[in-house]
């Protein structure tokens, strides 16, 4: 049994560094979702948290050392790392992992947006998405914060209250009638009257599925019924969501209750099996599970760096490896996973369970939906090459040449990011921009990260053109290349597609090892030997990847991840003899 009696340290006890963290990502979160701003400085946290400049530099750069803000200059802004701490709740809660297959499954029937929300306190927040493709695009960013009466899942949730649920309700209403504190949705125009809620609540209670009837906002129309438990307690909702141009609202609960309701006893199910406790996997200075790197870190960066905020972090990210389905971590689990002494972790544990952000029974600890607080929404609108640009931008600063990021597209390379160096002699290369992949770095990468059978068939259609006297454009040397670049992870292309022009290319992959993209850097055939560009890019060039690779893992998680660029047709690059930096 986890004892709770005693009461969790103040603010300046030991884990402050901990509250105090956990404030400026809110802070920073609140900034991004209310105002739009991708970066802050350090007066507006100054400002937002109440705390001394002093205090706000030492955490921002406690959580820059952890990867999850990122530092330009002044400017600071979320890091896509941030969100292990949101899919540590994801995994633990099992809703994604048990529940997604329904809902596209769902999504595609009814041919509407289908979603999975849980309830947090008075409000709900969305953890599944599956999403239709219209030019009006209905769905919540998954993280995102609805107050209970403005969706369908709220009254759902609203139905099982207690009184104190209700008092507490009725309290954030009175100091926020208008909703201003929920940037998801627009604020209302006038309060709503509180019987309202409290009838739909009596009523979903009554019939078992709510509805939305452009409570969000005008347009737009959702049905929601309850999925629960072993013991009839409602874990989630289940949500499809409609415009009026579509449905209204009676026509959309005829048409998508019934398929609803019998997929129920499935997804009940399903949530309810057993997990294995994989937990989320942990990256950057906090290192291995089983071991406490924050200590070494101390050591290396000094009283700048706070080390019970490292510590009560890593503490929340091991709580991923709880199961929702049967219990939470045990305080020994989690001291094994983190590093730290039983004494250590209990301290950090009880405060994030005081601050709303873990919960403790019989069986243990297990995260609540509140972690999605920090920064999780902000950052799942972060597309393929918004996570690659800081990375391109770090490595165009390490090896002063272009950078750029292609995906492969038919024959071609097209690109989806770059970021040039600046030199006298150099073209810009537009987003967009294709080549043909046999000529070029990236495409050699690309082509060699095909499946066998997928290779094979496009040697077989291909037919290279000779782009400079130097292009491949034998068949069979081309295969042997490729075979070559799958076997030792690069490609340098060495003035094929344009005389002068060298460049090397590594994969970038997605968790699954498939190859996603390819990263390359070009330079000057005159700035030095092939063996010397090798050398001294290669290094560099396979680090850039491996962190492109380590944001992409999280971010794409429980999401899926377009690349943020309209898809072709799309202009072709400068043909044979024009100065061309970056392919």
């Amino acid at each position: 049994m986890v004892s709770l009696s005693p009461v969790p340290p103040p603010v300046n006890g030991p884990v402050g560094p901990l509250e105090r963290g956990l404030a400026v990502l809110c802070e920073l979160t609140g900034l991004a979702a209310h105002e739009g701003r991708a970066t802050v400085r350090p007066g507006d946290l100054v400002r937002g948290t109440g705390l001394a400049r002093s205090v706000v530099d030492r955490v921002v750069a406690t959580l820059e050392q952890l990867g999850y803000v990122r530092l330009d200059g002044r400017d600071i802004g979320l890091a896509a790392r941030l969100m292990e701490l949101g899919n540590a709740y994801l995994a633990a809660c099992g809703l994604p992992d048990a529940l997604r297959p329904f809902a596209e499954r769902l999504a595609d029937r009814l041919d509407e947006s289908v979603s999975v929300a849980v309830p947090d306190g008075d409000g709900v927040r969305f953890v599944v998405q599956a999403t239709r493709r219209r030019t009006m695009s209905l769905a919540f960013r998954i993280g995102e914060l609805l107050p209970a009466e403005r969706c369908a899942p709220g009254a759902l949730f609203a139905a099982g209250w207690d009184g104190p649920a209700w008092a507490a309700w009725r309290t954030r209403r009175a100091g926020d009638p208008l909703n201003t504190a929920f940037p998801a949705v627009p604020p209302r125009r006038s309060p709503a009257a509180d019987g309202d809620f409290e009838a739909r609540a009596e009523a979903a209670a009554r019939d078992g599925w709510s509805i939305d009837d452009q409570l969000i906002e005008p347009g737009l129309v959702a049905v929601s019924v309850p999925v629960r438990d072993a013991a009839g307690r409602t874990v989630c909702a289940v949500n499809v969501v409609s415009h009026t141009s579509r449905h209204d609202a009676a026509s959309l609960r005829a048409a998508v209750l019934d398929p609803l309701r019998a997929e129920l006893p499935a997804m009940e199910a399903a949530l309810a099996a057993p997990r294995g406790r994989g937990g989320v996997a942990r990256s950057g200075p906090l290192g291995a599970p089983g071991e406490d790197p924050a200590r070494a870190v101390k050591r290396e960066l000094g009283a700048g760096f706070l080390q019970s905020l490292a510590r009560g972090l890593a503490v929340l990210l091991s709580l991923g490896a709880a199961d929702a389905a049967t219990g939470g971590l045990a305080l020994t689990a989690v001291a094994e996973a983190t590093g730290l002494p039983r004494a250590t972790a209990r301290r950090s544990l009880l405060t994030l369970v005081e601050l709303g952000y873990a919960a403790a029974d019989d069986q243990g600890f297990r995260p609540l939906p509140k972690v999605l607080e920090l920064g999780y929404a902000p950052l799942a609108d972060l597309t393929f090459t918004d996570l690659a640009a800081p990375h391109l931008r770090e490595l165009v600063r390490t090896v002063q040449e272009s950078a750029s990021l292609a995906v492969l597209d038919g024959g071609d390379i097209r690109y989806i990011a770059r970021v040039p160096t600046v030199r006298i002699m150099s073209v810009n290369i537009t987003i967009g921009t294709r080549f043909p992949a046999y000529a070029t770095s990236m495409g050699r990468v690309l082509l060699a990260g095909l499946d066998e059978r997928a290779r094979a068939a496009y040697l077989a259609g291909a037919a290279p053109e000779p782009l400079t006297r130097h292009t491949v454009t034998a068949v069979p040397e081309l295969a042997r290349l490729l075979e070559r670049t799958a076997a030792d992870g690069h490609a340098l292309v060495d003035e094929e597609l344009e005389e002068g022009l060298r460049s090397l290319a590594v994969p970038v992959r997605a968790a699954d090892g498939r190859v996603a993209a390819a990263l390359n850097v070009a330079t000057h055939a005159g700035r030095g030997t092939v063996e010397s560009t090798r050398r001294e890019l290669l290094p560099a060039l396979r680090a850039a990847a491996a962190r492109i690779e380590a944001d992409l893992a999280v971010a794409a998680a429980y999401r899926p991840l377009g690349t943020g660029h309209p898809e072709p047709p799309a202009p072709r690059g400068p043909g044979p003899g024009s100065e061309t930096v970056g392919a």
